[in-house]
């Protein structure tokens, strides 16, 4: 083998943060797979190809995700590890409130959200509002020499990162500038009441103990949510949840 190519080889890395996807494509839930889509559309397929093979070979030495930027390291074939740096818009509090508004409005995104859920109408809302969910655009920066734009090392972060999307999704919104916490949080004080409709107790004389439906006693009907959805719209503390929620099913079996 030439001198020269065997330069170009990557040092091998010990530790290194490695693609668990090893063949095939990377991301399997339809935000990492719309995040890749977007770089597969803009990015050089050779380099993205070569990035792929960094990713599930643990050249990436670390990646941190913070409002508006990743930071990454990248093991290539020079000794010092290259920076990466992945800017995107952080959104400002005004719009972040006209999101979490918006979010509020829309019951069953909100009770997905609550309980670790990514619905796929997110995205919807956010072009609503005039608003990107995912990047139309990266400005991106690798410390390497390499001529291509992106570079291997650049490909290879980005296809982790929609990777990490796959496992926390709320990693997206954290990027955009609301972590998992404070959208929560929000969406939890935001979280409607329960409406209870007062009825003069004369008015109800009549029928008080009359069996079946009233005229003040609506018919009932088999709810259609899930039996644990209070519990996700309104969650208890600490690790309550654990213990009320079989209990919550098993009422709603009976």
């Amino acid at each position: 083998m030439p001198d020269w190519f065997q330069a170009t080889r990557p040092i091998k890395v010990e530790g290194g943060i490695r693609a668990r996807t090893q063949r095939g494509t990377i991301g399997s839930t339809w935000w990492s797979r719309r995040f890749i889509d977007i770089l597969e559309r803009v990015c050089d397929k050779g380099r993205l190809s070569r990035g792929r093979a960094y990713a599930r070979q643990g050249q990436v030495l670390s990646i941190d995700l913070s409002p508006g930027e990743v930071r990454a390291a990248v093991q290539g074939s020079r000794r010092e590890p290259y920076a990466i740096v992945v800017r995107i818009e952080a959104y400002d509090e005004r719009r972040w409130a006209l999101i979490e508004e918006a979010i509020a409005e829309q019951a069953v995104h909100r009770a997905k959200l609550l309980a670790g859920e990514m619905p796929p109408e997110i995205e919807e809302l956010f072009a609503a509002l005039g608003i990107d969910l995912f990047p139309r655009d990266l400005d991106m920066d690798c410390s390497c020499p390499d001529w291509g734009f992106p570079c291997k090392h650049l490909s290879a972060v980005l296809y982790l990162l929609a990777e990490s999307f796959d496992d926390d999704p709320f990693l997206v919104l954290a990027w955009r500038g609301r972590t998992r916490e404070q959208l929560l949080g929000s969406l939890a004080e935001d979280a409607p009441g329960l409406e209870v409709r007062d009825v003069p107790f004369a008015d109800r004389l009549a029928d008080f103990y009359a069996p079946g439906a009233t005229a003040h006693r609506p018919e009932r009907r088999p709810a259609a949510a899930a039996p644990d959805l209070l519990l996700r719209v309104f969650p208890p503390p600490a690790d309550l949840a654990r213990t009320l929620t079989p209990a919550y099913r098993r009422l709603a079996g009976s």
